[in-house]
Protein backbone atom coordinates (compact mmCIF):
# COMPACT_ATOMS: atom_id res chain seq x y z
CA UNK A 1 0.00 0.00 0.00
CA UNK A 2 1.71 3.40 -1.10
CA UNK A 3 1.69 6.60 1.69
CA UNK A 4 2.59 10.00 0.81
CA UNK A 5 4.87 9.95 3.43
CA UNK A 6 5.39 14.33 2.67
CA UNK A 7 2.31 15.68 1.80
CA UNK A 8 1.60 19.07 1.05
CA UNK A 9 0.41 22.04 3.06
CA UNK A 10 -3.26 22.78 2.13
CA UNK A 11 -3.88 24.85 -0.99
CA UNK A 12 -5.87 27.74 -0.26
CA UNK A 13 -9.42 27.22 -0.92
CA UNK A 14 -10.06 30.04 -3.39
CA UNK A 15 -14.10 30.53 -2.06
CA UNK A 16 -12.55 31.73 0.97
CA UNK A 17 -10.77 34.81 -0.46
CA UNK A 18 -11.57 37.82 -0.39
CA UNK A 19 -11.64 37.78 -4.44
CA UNK A 20 -14.07 35.52 -4.81
CA UNK A 21 -16.48 36.93 -2.34
CA UNK A 22 -16.31 39.99 -5.05
CA UNK A 23 -16.13 38.32 -8.04
CA UNK A 24 -19.93 36.54 -6.68
CA UNK A 25 -21.01 39.39 -6.57
CA UNK A 26 -19.74 41.26 -9.35
CA UNK A 27 -21.05 41.82 -12.95
CA UNK A 28 -18.04 41.56 -14.92
CA UNK A 29 -20.11 43.80 -18.19
CA UNK A 30 -21.54 46.15 -15.28
CA UNK A 31 -24.88 45.46 -16.46
CA UNK A 32 -23.58 46.46 -20.35
CA UNK A 33 -23.48 44.03 -23.35
CA UNK A 34 -20.94 44.26 -25.50
CA UNK A 35 -21.94 46.51 -28.02
CA UNK A 36 -22.37 49.53 -25.53
CA UNK A 37 -19.17 48.57 -23.72
CA UNK A 38 -17.55 48.93 -26.69
CA UNK A 39 -19.30 52.19 -27.79
CA UNK A 40 -18.79 53.29 -24.25
CA UNK A 41 -14.70 52.64 -24.29
CA UNK A 42 -13.32 53.26 -27.27
CA UNK A 43 -9.89 52.18 -26.16
CA UNK A 44 -11.17 49.20 -24.60
CA UNK A 45 -9.77 46.89 -27.83
CA UNK A 46 -5.83 48.54 -27.01
CA UNK A 47 -6.48 48.21 -23.24
CA UNK A 48 -7.38 44.28 -23.28
CA UNK A 49 -5.02 43.26 -26.56
CA UNK A 50 -1.61 41.95 -25.00
CA UNK A 51 1.92 40.72 -26.79
CA UNK A 52 3.07 37.42 -25.48
CA UNK A 53 6.49 36.78 -27.56
CA UNK A 54 5.05 36.67 -31.09
CA UNK A 55 1.64 36.25 -30.48
CA UNK A 56 -0.68 39.08 -30.32
CA UNK A 57 -3.57 38.02 -28.28
CA UNK A 58 -7.09 40.29 -28.05
CA UNK A 59 -9.42 39.71 -24.89
CA UNK A 60 -11.79 42.34 -25.23
CA UNK A 61 -14.33 40.28 -26.73
CA UNK A 62 -14.37 38.17 -23.31
CA UNK A 63 -17.49 39.00 -21.07
CA UNK A 64 -15.65 41.22 -18.60
CA UNK A 65 -14.52 44.86 -17.30
CA UNK A 66 -11.24 46.07 -16.63
CA UNK A 67 -12.74 45.55 -12.96
CA UNK A 68 -13.18 41.87 -13.62
CA UNK A 69 -9.65 41.51 -14.58
CA UNK A 70 -8.86 43.17 -11.79
CA UNK A 71 -10.40 41.24 -9.20
CA UNK A 72 -9.18 37.63 -11.16
CA UNK A 73 -5.71 38.91 -10.74
CA UNK A 74 -6.49 39.67 -6.83
CA UNK A 75 -7.53 36.24 -6.65
CA UNK A 76 -4.48 34.45 -8.46
CA UNK A 77 -2.18 36.90 -5.58
CA UNK A 78 -4.48 35.56 -2.81
CA UNK A 79 -4.69 31.34 -4.15
CA UNK A 80 -0.53 31.77 -4.60
CA UNK A 81 -0.09 31.51 -8.18
CA UNK A 82 3.11 33.16 -9.38
CA UNK A 83 4.70 31.69 -5.59
CA UNK A 84 3.34 28.46 -7.26
CA UNK A 85 4.59 29.15 -10.75
CA UNK A 86 8.39 30.10 -9.19
CA UNK A 87 7.80 26.99 -7.42
CA UNK A 88 7.62 24.97 -10.61
CA UNK A 89 10.29 26.95 -12.69
CA UNK A 90 12.58 26.38 -9.33
CA UNK A 91 12.45 22.52 -9.77
CA UNK A 92 10.06 21.69 -6.44
CA UNK A 93 8.36 18.49 -6.28
CA UNK A 94 4.84 20.65 -6.90
CA UNK A 95 3.59 16.91 -8.57
CA UNK A 96 2.99 16.09 -4.72
CA UNK A 97 0.98 13.04 -5.33
CA UNK A 98 3.58 11.39 -7.74
CA UNK A 99 6.78 13.80 -5.50
CA UNK A 100 8.44 14.97 -8.71
CA UNK A 101 9.55 18.14 -9.85
CA UNK A 102 7.52 19.35 -12.58
CA UNK A 103 10.13 20.59 -15.26
CA UNK A 104 9.06 20.55 -18.63
CA UNK A 105 10.29 24.29 -18.55
CA UNK A 106 13.67 22.99 -18.52
CA UNK A 107 13.65 20.84 -21.68
CA UNK A 108 13.98 24.05 -23.68
CA UNK A 109 16.01 26.08 -21.78
CA UNK A 110 18.61 27.51 -24.14
CA UNK A 111 22.24 26.33 -24.14
CA UNK A 112 24.35 27.81 -21.83
CA UNK A 113 21.86 29.43 -19.83
CA UNK A 114 22.41 31.12 -16.57
CA UNK A 115 22.47 30.37 -13.76
CA UNK A 116 22.59 26.99 -14.15
CA UNK A 117 19.59 25.05 -13.24
CA UNK A 118 20.40 22.03 -10.89
CA UNK A 119 17.46 19.98 -8.90
CA UNK A 120 17.62 17.11 -6.77
CA UNK A 121 21.97 16.70 -7.01
CA UNK A 122 21.52 16.83 -11.18
CA UNK A 123 22.53 19.09 -13.34
CA UNK A 124 19.55 19.45 -15.60
CA UNK A 125 20.35 21.89 -18.05
CA UNK A 126 23.61 19.05 -18.77
CA UNK A 127 21.24 16.04 -18.98
CA UNK A 128 18.82 17.74 -21.51
CA UNK A 129 21.51 19.29 -23.83
CA UNK A 130 23.50 15.24 -23.84
CA UNK A 131 19.99 13.65 -24.97
CA UNK A 132 19.57 16.51 -27.72
CA UNK A 133 23.17 16.63 -28.54
CA UNK A 134 22.55 12.34 -29.02
CA UNK A 135 18.93 13.32 -30.89
CA UNK A 136 20.31 15.63 -33.38
CA UNK A 137 23.29 13.57 -34.00
CA UNK A 138 21.00 10.53 -34.87
CA UNK A 139 18.57 12.54 -36.71
CA UNK A 140 21.44 13.97 -38.88
CA UNK A 141 22.77 10.28 -39.82
CA UNK A 142 19.17 9.09 -41.02
CA UNK A 143 18.58 12.84 -42.56
CA UNK A 144 22.26 12.69 -44.74
CA UNK A 145 21.45 8.44 -45.29
CA UNK A 146 24.33 7.56 -43.80
CA UNK A 147 22.41 5.63 -41.36
CA UNK A 148 20.45 2.97 -43.71
CA UNK A 149 18.57 -0.19 -43.25
CA UNK A 150 19.59 -3.60 -42.92
CA UNK A 151 19.82 -3.57 -46.96
CA UNK A 152 21.50 -0.62 -47.28
CA UNK A 153 18.91 1.75 -48.62
CA UNK A 154 17.94 5.38 -47.25
CA UNK A 155 15.32 5.66 -44.67
CA UNK A 156 12.45 7.17 -46.53
CA UNK A 157 9.31 6.49 -43.69
CA UNK A 158 9.71 7.05 -40.04
CA UNK A 159 7.02 5.22 -37.81
CA UNK A 160 6.18 6.45 -34.15
CA UNK A 161 4.91 3.71 -32.87
CA UNK A 162 3.47 5.15 -29.04
CA UNK A 163 -0.41 6.57 -27.70
CA UNK A 164 -0.93 9.48 -25.26
CA UNK A 165 1.72 11.79 -24.79
CA UNK A 166 4.29 9.75 -26.99
CA UNK A 167 1.70 10.39 -29.95
CA UNK A 168 -0.84 13.17 -29.63
CA UNK A 169 1.95 15.90 -29.46
CA UNK A 170 4.51 14.62 -32.00
CA UNK A 171 1.24 14.07 -34.53
CA UNK A 172 -0.20 17.85 -33.86
CA UNK A 173 3.57 19.15 -34.67
CA UNK A 174 4.02 17.05 -37.76
CA UNK A 175 1.14 17.76 -39.33
CA UNK A 176 1.70 21.76 -38.48
CA UNK A 177 4.94 22.28 -39.59
CA UNK A 178 4.39 19.81 -42.59
CA UNK A 179 5.53 22.04 -45.49
CA UNK A 180 9.19 22.13 -43.63
CA UNK A 181 10.14 17.99 -44.40
CA UNK A 182 12.95 18.54 -46.16
CA UNK A 183 14.97 15.62 -46.27
CA UNK A 184 12.70 13.64 -48.33
CA UNK A 185 11.40 11.60 -45.08
CA UNK A 186 7.69 11.05 -44.09
CA UNK A 187 6.33 10.66 -40.67
CA UNK A 188 3.52 8.32 -39.76
CA UNK A 189 1.83 6.90 -36.59
CA UNK A 190 0.35 4.34 -34.52
CA UNK A 191 -1.52 4.62 -31.04
CA UNK A 192 -4.18 2.53 -31.18
CA UNK A 193 -4.05 -0.86 -29.96
CA UNK A 194 -7.28 -1.57 -32.56
CA UNK A 195 -4.98 -3.78 -35.09
CA UNK A 196 -6.60 -1.42 -38.01
CA UNK A 197 -4.01 1.11 -37.55
CA UNK A 198 -0.63 -1.00 -37.73
CA UNK A 199 -2.34 -2.76 -40.73
CA UNK A 200 -3.09 0.65 -42.64
CA UNK A 201 -0.13 2.83 -41.74
CA UNK A 202 1.83 -0.10 -42.80
CA UNK A 203 -0.04 -1.47 -45.62
CA UNK A 204 1.94 0.27 -48.47
CA UNK A 205 5.40 0.76 -46.54
CA UNK A 206 8.38 -0.52 -48.09
CA UNK A 207 9.79 -2.57 -44.71
CA UNK A 208 13.79 -2.11 -46.63
CA UNK A 209 13.26 2.34 -46.11
CA UNK A 210 11.37 1.99 -42.99
CA UNK A 211 12.82 3.23 -39.21
CA UNK A 212 10.20 2.61 -36.26
CA UNK A 213 10.61 4.90 -33.30
CA UNK A 214 9.12 3.29 -30.23
CA UNK A 215 8.03 5.72 -27.50
CA UNK A 216 7.20 4.75 -23.93
CA UNK A 217 8.88 6.10 -20.86
CA UNK A 218 8.92 2.00 -19.54
CA UNK A 219 8.71 0.18 -22.31
CA UNK A 220 5.68 -1.16 -20.96
CA UNK A 221 2.93 0.82 -22.02
CA UNK A 222 0.10 -1.92 -23.23
CA UNK A 223 -0.40 -0.45 -26.41
CA UNK A 224 2.52 0.69 -27.14
CA UNK A 225 4.65 -2.27 -26.99
CA UNK A 226 1.92 -4.52 -28.35
CA UNK A 227 1.68 -2.25 -31.75
CA UNK A 228 5.74 -2.52 -31.56
CA UNK A 229 5.64 -6.68 -31.71
CA UNK A 230 3.43 -6.23 -34.51
CA UNK A 231 5.28 -3.74 -36.75
CA UNK A 232 8.65 -5.72 -35.67
CA UNK A 233 6.50 -8.70 -37.03
CA UNK A 234 5.02 -6.99 -40.29
CA UNK A 235 9.20 -5.44 -41.02
CA UNK A 236 10.72 -8.75 -40.60
CA UNK A 237 8.33 -10.45 -42.97
CA UNK A 238 8.87 -7.94 -45.85
CA UNK A 239 12.66 -8.26 -45.20
CA UNK A 240 12.50 -11.99 -45.61
CA UNK A 241 10.47 -11.80 -48.65
CA UNK A 242 12.97 -9.22 -50.14
CA UNK A 243 15.68 -11.58 -49.43
CA UNK A 244 16.90 -10.83 -46.16
CA UNK A 245 17.86 -14.08 -44.27
CA UNK A 246 16.02 -15.11 -41.21
CA UNK A 247 19.47 -15.02 -39.55
CA UNK A 248 19.96 -11.86 -39.70
CA UNK A 249 16.62 -10.64 -38.02
CA UNK A 250 18.72 -8.94 -35.05
CA UNK A 251 20.80 -7.04 -36.69
CA UNK A 252 17.41 -6.21 -39.30
CA UNK A 253 16.03 -4.99 -35.82
CA UNK A 254 18.69 -3.07 -34.64
CA UNK A 255 18.73 -1.15 -37.98
CA UNK A 256 15.24 -0.24 -38.03
CA UNK A 257 14.14 0.52 -34.98
CA UNK A 258 15.33 3.03 -32.05
CA UNK A 259 13.75 3.96 -29.24
CA UNK A 260 12.23 6.74 -26.52
CA UNK A 261 12.89 5.61 -23.37
CA UNK A 262 15.01 4.63 -20.01
CA UNK A 263 13.90 1.12 -19.53
CA UNK A 264 17.47 0.08 -21.42
CA UNK A 265 16.88 -3.58 -20.08
CA UNK A 266 13.58 -3.80 -21.74
CA UNK A 267 15.07 -1.75 -25.05
CA UNK A 268 17.86 -4.73 -25.41
CA UNK A 269 15.15 -7.25 -24.61
CA UNK A 270 13.14 -6.11 -27.73
CA UNK A 271 16.24 -6.41 -30.15
CA UNK A 272 16.98 -2.47 -29.93
CA UNK A 273 20.59 -1.13 -29.36
CA UNK A 274 20.65 0.59 -26.30
CA UNK A 275 22.95 3.16 -27.37
CA UNK A 276 19.83 4.48 -29.73
CA UNK A 277 17.69 4.52 -26.92
CA UNK A 278 16.60 8.39 -25.76
CA UNK A 279 15.89 8.95 -22.47
CA UNK A 280 13.95 11.68 -20.85
CA UNK A 281 12.80 12.07 -17.03
CA UNK A 282 10.25 11.55 -14.32
CA UNK A 283 9.79 15.55 -13.96
CA UNK A 284 8.75 15.24 -17.64
CA UNK A 285 4.81 14.45 -17.81
CA UNK A 286 4.20 12.48 -21.05
CA UNK A 287 1.27 15.71 -22.58
CA UNK A 288 4.66 17.59 -21.43
CA UNK A 289 6.77 16.16 -23.61
CA UNK A 290 6.78 16.70 -27.10
CA UNK A 291 9.86 18.92 -26.86
CA UNK A 292 11.83 16.06 -25.18
CA UNK A 293 13.09 13.05 -26.76
CA UNK A 294 9.67 12.21 -27.42
CA UNK A 295 10.49 14.75 -30.62
CA UNK A 296 12.95 12.82 -31.97
CA UNK A 297 10.51 11.91 -35.13
CA UNK A 298 10.34 15.90 -35.63
CA UNK A 299 14.26 16.23 -35.62
CA UNK A 300 14.49 13.45 -37.90
CA UNK A 301 11.70 14.85 -40.19
CA UNK A 302 12.35 18.77 -39.78
CA UNK A 303 16.31 18.62 -38.80
CA UNK A 304 17.98 19.73 -35.72
CA UNK A 305 17.47 23.56 -36.63
CA UNK A 306 13.93 23.55 -36.62
CA UNK A 307 13.77 21.52 -33.41
CA UNK A 308 16.06 23.89 -31.62
CA UNK A 309 13.70 27.35 -33.26
CA UNK A 310 10.80 25.03 -31.69
CA UNK A 311 12.56 24.64 -28.54
CA UNK A 312 12.81 28.49 -28.50
CA UNK A 313 9.77 29.58 -29.23
CA UNK A 314 8.50 27.30 -25.96
CA UNK A 315 11.28 29.20 -24.26
CA UNK A 316 10.20 32.69 -25.00
CA UNK A 317 6.69 32.08 -24.42
CA UNK A 318 8.21 30.69 -20.70
CA UNK A 319 10.14 33.91 -20.16
CA UNK A 320 6.95 35.60 -20.65
CA UNK A 321 5.11 33.54 -18.22
CA UNK A 322 8.35 33.42 -15.83
CA UNK A 323 8.84 37.40 -15.80
CA UNK A 324 5.85 39.40 -17.14
CA UNK A 325 4.04 41.83 -14.55
CA UNK A 326 0.66 40.06 -13.93
CA UNK A 327 -1.24 42.55 -15.48
CA UNK A 328 0.32 42.13 -18.97
CA UNK A 329 0.96 37.98 -18.47
CA UNK A 330 -1.08 36.74 -21.45
CA UNK A 331 -0.73 32.96 -19.86
CA UNK A 332 -1.95 34.30 -16.75
CA UNK A 333 -4.83 36.62 -17.77
CA UNK A 334 -5.87 33.75 -20.13
CA UNK A 335 -6.27 31.59 -16.93
CA UNK A 336 -8.09 33.56 -15.36
CA UNK A 337 -10.65 33.89 -18.14
CA UNK A 338 -11.07 30.12 -17.82
CA UNK A 339 -11.90 30.68 -14.43
CA UNK A 340 -14.05 33.13 -14.88
CA UNK A 341 -15.64 31.47 -17.47
CA UNK A 342 -16.25 27.83 -15.84
CA UNK A 343 -16.65 29.23 -12.08
CA UNK A 344 -18.94 32.88 -12.26
CA UNK A 345 -20.50 32.01 -15.69
CA UNK A 346 -21.76 28.62 -15.89
CA UNK A 347 -19.11 27.53 -18.82
CA UNK A 348 -18.65 23.47 -18.97
CA UNK A 349 -16.82 23.68 -22.76
CA UNK A 350 -13.99 25.62 -24.52
CA UNK A 351 -13.49 25.75 -27.82
CA UNK A 352 -10.37 26.24 -29.85
CA UNK A 353 -10.71 27.19 -33.17
CA UNK A 354 -7.90 27.81 -34.89
CA UNK A 355 -8.06 28.93 -38.30
CA UNK A 356 -5.39 27.09 -39.97
CA UNK A 357 -5.80 23.81 -41.52
CA UNK A 358 -2.03 22.91 -40.33
CA UNK A 359 -3.23 23.09 -36.68
CA UNK A 360 -6.09 20.75 -37.28
CA UNK A 361 -4.67 18.23 -34.33
CA UNK A 362 -3.99 21.63 -32.20
CA UNK A 363 -7.50 20.91 -30.39
CA UNK A 364 -6.77 16.92 -30.11
CA UNK A 365 -3.82 17.70 -28.32
CA UNK A 366 -5.01 20.09 -26.05
CA UNK A 367 -7.88 18.15 -24.87
CA UNK A 368 -5.29 15.93 -23.34
CA UNK A 369 -3.19 18.62 -22.16
CA UNK A 370 -6.28 20.13 -20.12
CA UNK A 371 -8.72 17.70 -19.21
CA UNK A 372 -5.74 14.85 -17.78
CA UNK A 373 -4.31 17.98 -16.41
CA UNK A 374 -7.45 19.24 -14.93
CA UNK A 375 -10.21 16.92 -14.54
CA UNK A 376 -9.94 16.28 -11.26
CA UNK A 377 -11.69 16.22 -8.05
CA UNK A 378 -9.44 16.43 -5.78
CA UNK A 379 -6.76 19.08 -4.40
CA UNK A 380 -3.01 18.48 -3.91
CA UNK A 381 -3.42 17.88 -0.77
CA UNK A 382 -5.93 15.01 -1.16
CA UNK A 383 -8.71 17.24 0.27
CA UNK A 384 -12.25 17.43 -2.17
CA UNK A 385 -12.26 20.56 -4.26
CA UNK A 386 -14.59 23.39 -3.53
CA UNK A 387 -15.75 24.22 -7.04
CA UNK A 388 -15.81 22.96 -10.28
CA UNK A 389 -12.66 22.48 -11.72
CA UNK A 390 -11.67 21.13 -15.78
CA UNK A 391 -13.98 22.38 -18.74
CA UNK A 392 -14.23 20.15 -22.13
CA UNK A 393 -11.63 21.15 -24.85
CA UNK A 394 -12.57 20.61 -28.31
CA UNK A 395 -12.61 22.14 -31.40
CA UNK A 396 -12.05 21.70 -35.07
CA UNK A 397 -10.31 24.19 -37.96
CA UNK A 398 -12.30 27.44 -39.17
CA UNK A 399 -13.92 27.41 -41.73
CA UNK A 400 -15.30 23.72 -41.44
CA UNK A 401 -16.48 24.53 -37.95
CA UNK A 402 -18.62 26.60 -39.64
CA UNK A 403 -20.65 24.89 -41.35
CA UNK A 404 -20.59 21.80 -38.54
CA UNK A 405 -21.03 23.39 -35.04
CA UNK A 406 -21.28 27.17 -34.76
CA UNK A 407 -24.68 27.14 -35.03
CA UNK A 408 -24.47 26.18 -31.23
CA UNK A 409 -21.78 28.84 -30.14
CA UNK A 410 -24.17 31.53 -31.85
CA UNK A 411 -27.40 30.73 -31.38
CA UNK A 412 -27.51 27.95 -28.92
CA UNK A 413 -28.62 28.06 -25.14
CA UNK A 414 -25.23 27.11 -24.04
CA UNK A 415 -21.98 29.70 -23.20
CA UNK A 416 -19.56 28.56 -25.35
CA UNK A 417 -15.78 30.41 -24.79
CA UNK A 418 -14.06 30.16 -27.79
CA UNK A 419 -10.11 30.91 -28.50
CA UNK A 420 -9.88 31.79 -32.52
CA UNK A 421 -6.11 31.46 -33.88
CA UNK A 422 -4.62 32.78 -36.87
CA UNK A 423 -1.86 33.95 -39.34
CA UNK A 424 -0.87 36.75 -41.33
CA UNK A 425 0.93 34.96 -43.88
CA UNK A 426 -0.14 31.96 -45.63
CA UNK A 427 2.15 28.80 -46.75
CA UNK A 428 0.46 28.48 -49.69
CA UNK A 429 -0.70 32.14 -50.90
CA UNK A 430 -2.82 30.92 -53.54
CA UNK A 431 -5.55 33.21 -55.63
CA UNK A 432 -9.23 32.51 -57.35
CA UNK A 433 -8.52 34.94 -60.04
CA UNK A 434 -7.93 38.06 -58.27
CA UNK A 435 -9.13 37.27 -55.01
CA UNK A 436 -6.00 36.32 -52.49
CA UNK A 437 -7.78 33.47 -50.85
CA UNK A 438 -6.04 33.76 -47.38
CA UNK A 439 -7.41 37.31 -47.20
CA UNK A 440 -11.13 35.19 -47.72
CA UNK A 441 -10.22 33.09 -45.64
CA UNK A 442 -9.16 35.39 -42.69
CA UNK A 443 -12.13 37.85 -43.63
CA UNK A 444 -14.08 34.68 -42.18
CA UNK A 445 -12.39 34.50 -38.48
CA UNK A 446 -12.61 38.52 -38.40
CA UNK A 447 -16.31 37.96 -39.15
CA UNK A 448 -17.15 35.07 -36.42
CA UNK A 449 -15.90 36.80 -33.50
CA UNK A 450 -17.38 40.43 -34.26
CA UNK A 451 -20.49 38.29 -34.79
CA UNK A 452 -20.13 36.13 -31.71
CA UNK A 453 -19.80 39.41 -29.93
CA UNK A 454 -21.75 41.90 -31.15
CA UNK A 455 -24.93 39.30 -32.56
CA UNK A 456 -27.88 40.66 -34.55
CA UNK A 457 -30.86 42.50 -33.06
CA UNK A 458 -34.18 42.15 -34.04
CA UNK A 459 -34.54 45.65 -35.28
CA UNK A 460 -31.61 44.78 -37.44
CA UNK A 461 -33.53 41.86 -38.84
CA UNK A 462 -36.62 43.32 -39.32
CA UNK A 463 -34.49 46.56 -41.50
CA UNK A 464 -33.63 43.79 -43.94
CA UNK A 465 -37.19 43.25 -44.93
CA UNK A 466 -37.30 40.25 -42.57
CA UNK A 467 -41.45 40.04 -40.73
CA UNK A 468 -43.27 38.11 -38.19
CA UNK A 469 -42.14 34.60 -36.48
CA UNK A 470 -38.99 34.65 -38.72
CA UNK A 471 -37.61 37.70 -36.77
CA UNK A 472 -36.74 35.79 -33.32
CA UNK A 473 -34.78 32.76 -35.93
CA UNK A 474 -32.31 35.22 -37.45
CA UNK A 475 -31.77 37.28 -33.94
CA UNK A 476 -28.37 36.42 -32.80
CA UNK A 477 -27.99 37.45 -29.04
CA UNK A 478 -24.06 38.20 -28.93
CA UNK A 479 -22.21 38.48 -26.49
CA UNK A 480 -20.94 34.63 -27.12
CA UNK A 481 -16.92 35.28 -25.22
CA UNK A 482 -13.75 34.84 -27.46
CA UNK A 483 -10.43 35.63 -27.55
CA UNK A 484 -8.56 35.58 -30.49
CA UNK A 485 -4.99 34.99 -30.96
CA UNK A 486 -2.73 35.58 -34.20
CA UNK A 487 0.96 35.50 -35.10
CA UNK A 488 2.66 36.59 -38.65
CA UNK A 489 3.10 33.02 -39.98
CA UNK A 490 3.33 29.40 -38.55
CA UNK A 491 6.25 28.59 -37.43
CA UNK A 492 8.57 26.55 -35.49
CA UNK A 493 9.13 28.89 -32.86
CA UNK A 494 5.58 30.03 -32.95
CA UNK A 495 3.67 26.75 -32.61
CA UNK A 496 6.23 26.21 -29.84
CA UNK A 497 4.47 29.34 -28.30
CA UNK A 498 1.34 28.49 -28.81
CA UNK A 499 1.52 25.41 -26.91
CA UNK A 500 3.39 26.93 -24.09
CA UNK A 501 1.07 29.00 -23.88
CA UNK A 502 -2.14 26.57 -23.27
CA UNK A 503 0.15 24.69 -21.09
CA UNK A 504 0.54 27.96 -18.73
CA UNK A 505 -2.94 28.24 -19.22
CA UNK A 506 -3.65 24.76 -17.95
CA UNK A 507 -1.12 25.70 -14.58
CA UNK A 508 -3.11 29.02 -13.75
CA UNK A 509 -6.42 27.55 -13.70
CA UNK A 510 -5.30 24.45 -11.73
CA UNK A 511 -3.56 26.85 -9.28
CA UNK A 512 -6.18 28.90 -8.14
CA UNK A 513 -8.40 25.41 -7.96
CA UNK A 514 -5.54 23.90 -5.77
CA UNK A 515 -5.01 20.74 -7.72
CA UNK A 516 -2.32 18.97 -8.63
CA UNK A 517 -2.21 19.24 -12.39
CA UNK A 518 0.84 16.94 -13.48
CA UNK A 519 -0.40 13.67 -11.95
CA UNK A 520 -2.93 11.45 -14.31
CA UNK A 521 -4.49 8.45 -11.68
CA UNK A 522 -7.60 8.85 -13.70
CA UNK A 523 -6.41 7.11 -16.32
CA UNK A 524 -5.35 3.92 -14.57
CA UNK A 525 -8.55 2.14 -13.30
CA UNK A 526 -9.46 1.17 -17.10
CA UNK A 527 -5.71 0.03 -17.99
CA UNK A 528 -5.96 -2.01 -15.09
CA UNK A 529 -9.62 -3.43 -15.68
CA UNK A 530 -8.18 -3.98 -18.96
CA UNK A 531 -5.79 -6.45 -18.31
CA UNK A 532 -7.81 -8.17 -15.14
CA UNK A 533 -10.90 -9.15 -18.39
CA UNK A 534 -8.00 -10.06 -20.97
CA UNK A 535 -8.43 -13.79 -19.97
CA UNK A 536 -12.05 -13.41 -19.95
CA UNK A 537 -12.14 -12.40 -23.48
CA UNK A 538 -9.63 -15.08 -24.86
CA UNK A 539 -12.40 -17.38 -23.38
CA UNK A 540 -11.19 -17.81 -19.48
CA UNK A 541 -14.96 -18.69 -17.76
CA UNK A 542 -14.02 -18.65 -14.45
CA UNK A 543 -12.96 -15.02 -15.06
CA UNK A 544 -16.36 -14.56 -16.97
CA UNK A 545 -18.12 -15.60 -14.25
CA UNK A 546 -16.59 -13.13 -11.76
CA UNK A 547 -17.78 -10.16 -13.59
CA UNK A 548 -20.74 -7.68 -13.42
CA UNK A 549 -23.97 -8.73 -15.74
CA UNK A 550 -23.75 -5.89 -18.36
CA UNK A 551 -20.21 -6.36 -18.97
CA UNK A 552 -20.45 -10.58 -18.91
CA UNK A 553 -23.25 -10.23 -21.34
CA UNK A 554 -21.06 -7.72 -23.97
CA UNK A 555 -18.14 -10.54 -23.51
CA UNK A 556 -20.48 -13.66 -24.78
CA UNK A 557 -22.17 -11.36 -27.46
CA UNK A 558 -18.32 -10.65 -28.63
CA UNK A 559 -17.26 -14.19 -28.36
CA UNK A 560 -20.41 -15.50 -30.33
CA UNK A 561 -20.04 -13.35 -32.98
CA UNK A 562 -16.43 -13.07 -33.27
CA UNK A 563 -15.60 -15.49 -36.86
Amino acid sequence: MSENTNPAPAPVDPTTTEAWQRLEEHDGMLGKGLRETFEENPDRAKNLSFEAADLFVDLSKNLVSEDTVGLLLDLAKETGVTERRDAMFAGEHINTTEDRAVLHTALRRPKGATPALEVDGQNVDGDVREVLDRIYAFANKVRSGEWTGVTGKKIETVVNVGIGGSDLGPVMVYEALRPLADAGIEARFISNIDPTDVGETTRDLDPETTLVIVASKTFTTLETITNAKLVRAWLLEGLHAAGVAESSDAEAVAKHFVAVSTALDKVEEFGIDPANAFGFWNWVGGRYSVDSAIGTILAVVFGPEAFEEFLGGFHAMDEHFRTAAPEQNVPLLMGLLNIWNVNFLGAETHAVLPYSQFLHRFPAYLQQLTMESNGKAVRYDGSPVTVETGEIFWGEPGTNGQHAFYQLIHQGTRLIPADFIAFANPTYALKDGETDVHELFLANFFAQTKALAFGKTAEEVEAEGTRGSLVPARVFAGDRPTTSIMASALTPSVLGQLIALYEHITFVQGAVWGINSFDQWGVELGKQLAKQLTNAVAGDEAVLAEQDASTRQLIEYYRAHRA
